[in-house]
């Protein structure tokens, strides 16, 4: 009597937070190889907001009912939104879409919201784990006190890591090489500081020009940061705020799911 040949085990079902959790560790190695994406993300945003630290303490916040912490704060996340994540991650998903990387992964298990999420999670967490230091280090330098309504802060800071992680797969479709991805995210960088509130605040602005730029992407993150701090945020204020950056965040998903390129530009 012959003994059957034992059969090979069955592979173990995987759930889509395991295969992005494994694409995601794969990418933070990767992450951590590129030296000047490094640079761009951990250490920039932590040298902007000294510059931004001096610029307050010549304006005239005390009309406005600000300070000089309450200034620089959201001018610290903003820049590591802009930095850490947006920034960033047009390089990552350019540089992977230009080496295949993105086609060969879309050919196994992983579908395109788990291959982009996975690639974009070790540049998103590192640039929370950067806003929480620089949340805390401000706090301590500025004299900062507890925030007067943090469920806005919290808020804030969420929906710009998911703002900016989809403004950066946006960018990335319009963007060729990973040499152009150091200049295509600069028109939304440039406007964000200037007009969003990073570098200025909105209340030192013409009335007519600060309702522009509550329009911008940015706006509504920093406001609501800001807002989470001072706690001079209405409920119609708040509710505004939160809706731009909703919205926002909606209109990026939707150009991603209609116009992220896969395949290599040529």
């Amino acid at each position: 009597m012959t003994t059957p040949a034992p059969t090979a085990p069955a592979p173990a079902a995987t759930t889509p937070m395991s295969r992005m959790a494994a694409l995601a560790r794969a990418e933070l190695t990767l992450f951590g190889r590129s030296k000047g994406t490094l640079v761009a993300a951990l250490f920039v945003p932590l040298v902007l907001p000294v510059s931004v630290r001096a610029a307050a303490e010549d304006m005239d916040l005390a009309g406005a009912g600000l300070t000089v912490g309450t200034v620089v704060l959201p001018a610290a996340v903003g820049f590591s939104l802009l930095f850490a994540v947006y920034s960033a991650l047009v390089g990552v998903f350019v540089v992977r879409r230009e080496e295949l990387v993105l086609k060969r992964l879309r050919t196994g298990e992983l579908r395109d919201a788990e291959i982009l999420a996975g690639t974009a999670l070790p540049a998103t967490l590192t640039g929370l784990v950067q806003c929480l230091l620089l949340v805390a280090g401000c706090t301590a330098l500025l004299d900062l006190s507890a925030p007067s309504a943090p469920h806005l802060a919290v808020a804030g800071l969420l929906l710009g890591l998911v703002l900016c992680a989809a403004l950066a797969a946006v960018t990335a479709g319009f963007t060729r090489t990973g040499e152009s991805a150091q200049v295509t995210p600069m028109p939304l960088m440039i406007v964000s500081m200037i007009g969003s509130g990073i570098t200025f605040p909105l209340e030192l602005l013409p009335d007519r020009l600060a309702s522009v730029c509550e329009l911008l992407p940015l706006t509504g993150i920093i406001t609501l940061v800001r807002g989470g701090w001072t706690g001079d945020l209405s409920a119609s204020e708040a509710l505004g705020a939160l809706a731009t950056a909703v919205a926002w965040t909606a209109v990026a998903v939707f150009a991603v799911r209609r116009r992220f390129r896969w395949e290599p530009r040529r």
